[in-house]
C-alpha cells in the first residue's frame, strides 16, 4: 500500500509542476520571486515523501514543514494579482 501511495504522490507532483510551469509561461512570468511559493509547497511534499521512505517522521520533519509553509505564505506577496478577479 505504501508503494502505491508513493507512486501516486510522485505522479501528482510531476503533473502539478508541469501545470504550474505552463501557467507561468502562459502568463509571461519570469523570475524566482514569484515562483518561491510553489517551490516551498512542492518541497513540503518531497520532504514528507522522503521522511516516509526513510522513516524520519519526527520533530525535525515537522519543523521543516512549518518553516516551508510559513515561507510559502510569506512569498505570496510576490505573486502577481490576476486582472480578471470577479
Amino acid at each position: 500500500m505504501s508503494v502505491i501511495l508513493s507512486v501516486v504522490l510522485i505522479i501528482v507532483l510531476i503533473f502539478s509542476m508541469y501545470a504550474v510551469v505552463q501557467k507561468r509561461k502562459k502568463a509571461g512570468l519570469t523570475g524566482i520571486k514569484s515562483a518561491l511559493t510553489p517551490i516551498c509547497f512542492y518541497l513540503i511534499g518531497v520532504i514528507n515523501l522522503l521522511a516516509y521512505w526513510f522513516n524520519f517522521m519526527g520533530l525535525v520533519n515537522w519543523s521543516i514543514n512549518m518553516i516551508l509553509l510559513i515561507l510559502g505564505a510569506y512569498f505570496t506577496k510576490y505573486m502577481p494579482v490576476s486582472e480578471d478577479r470577479n
